[in-house]
């Protein structure tokens, strides 16, 4: 069971609205995909989208590293020692997650489907069914709030909202507005990524505490190498506190949870480099009690389906934020996760249950 080929794909996908957050706004999914070919016929997928204010990869990185760095060591290896080939792909180059976590999700699917497995009951098989949240764009809080109840009467019930993007005050007005419009039983998540200072972080969650707006969890309040501030945060306020840019490698997990600096983190393939290294940050969280949530980018359903096996199959893991193919004007591949309005159910076909690429979208 050799690997026989590797090619790229660069695809471009419009979002039905702008995407917007504290860091960047997106109008169109580009992404790169990657088909793994093995010698009996078998192919694998994986994908990574290009999120130059986080992870740092670009489109022509993620195809550079790929093509010229990751083929030539994989073409004629086999694919049962799948462990050996990631610690080949993730000392052959220093960061690049992105890029990483494609070759690693293409792997993974091909070993699956050699073991005749869906993905998720490959890598432990809790369950087979999530929730995923919405997420609501920062706007001006009236636009906030009606988007927030569309998603709402869409039938989502758990609701992560951008904030961060300006004056501290503005943000406590968009959150305001969003729990006067949908009520008080859905789940407010609020994701600052990396938009407010110690100060301000404190100011607003003890703010919010106060007016009783019912928040669940704060995401990433403070810039992702104050770990030191994200820790005062943590422990000034009663809201958890959830760490996402913060951590990437299992090591920047070891010095969150070392220090007690956070109440949950968030994994995404695309920050550790795929699933190899995301199951090591999850175990390592569980070890110490902190619950994980799996994330994701602006992804197609190629890399949500890679991610939500992964989040599935872990019992550590009960949070999930994989709403990105639902903001797209088309799914990009054919196969994948099913979506029922929040619910998503994992195929029960080997590997990530993915058949095709869908050519129209290839630049």
């Amino acid at each position: 069971m050799n690997i026989k080929q590797i090619e790229t794909y660069q695809v471009k996908i419009p979002l039905k609205k702008p995407f917007k957050t504290a860091l960047r706004t997106v109008i169109n999914a580009e992404t790169i995909y990657v088909k793994v070919t093995l010698e009996d016929g078998t192919v694998g997928y994986g994908e990574a989208p290009p999120t130059l204010v986080i992870t740092g990869d670009s489109l022509q990185s993620i195809k550079y590293c790929i093509e010229e760095v990751f083929k030539p060591i994989l073409i004629g290896q086999s694919i049962k020692q799948i462990h050996r080939l990631l610690e080949s792909v993730h000392r052959s180059i220093v960061r690049n997650t992105s890029a990483k976590a494609a070759m690693d999700m293409a792997l993974f699917d091909c070993l699956a489907q050699v073991a005749n497995l869906p993905l998720y009951q490959f890598l432990g098989g809790y369950r087979d069914q999530i929730e995923t949240d919405f997420t609501v764009s920062v706007n001006e809080p009236e636009e906030m709030a009606n988007d927030a109840q569309d998603y709402i009467d869409q039938g989502f019930s758990i609701l992560k909202v951008k904030v961060g993007k300006d004056e501290i005050e503005q943000d406590l007005k968009r959150i305001q507005a969003i729990r006067e419009q949908i009520g008080p039983n859905a789940t407010i998540r609020l994701d600052a990524n990396q938009g407010w200072s110690v100060k301000e972080a404190i100011y607003a969650i003890q703010k919010m505490e106060k007016l009783g707006l019912d928040i669940e969890l704060v995401e990433q309040p403070v810039k992702a190498d104050d770990i030191r501030g994200l820790k005062e945060v943590t422990t000034q306020t009663k809201t958890l506190i959830m760490a996402d840019e913060s951590v990437f490698s299992p090591d920047d997990a070891r010095k969150v949870l070392e220090t007690r600096s956070a109440d949950l983190i968030n994994i995404k393939l695309m920050k550790s480099g795929g699933i190899y290294h995301a199951l090591k940050i999850n175990h390592m969280a569980e070890t110490y009690g902190i619950p994980c949530m799996v994330g994701s980018m602006i992804e197609t359903k190629l890399g949500i389906t890679a991610a939500a096996h992964f989040a599935a199959s872990q019992p550590n893991i009960t949070r999930y934020d994989f709403d990105a193919p639902l903001m797209l004007k088309d799914e990009g591949i054919s196969g994948g996760v099913d979506y029922t309005k929040k619910i998503i159910t994992l195929p029960n076909t080997p590997g990530l249950g993915v058949h095709g690429i869908n050519k129209k979208y290839i630049l």
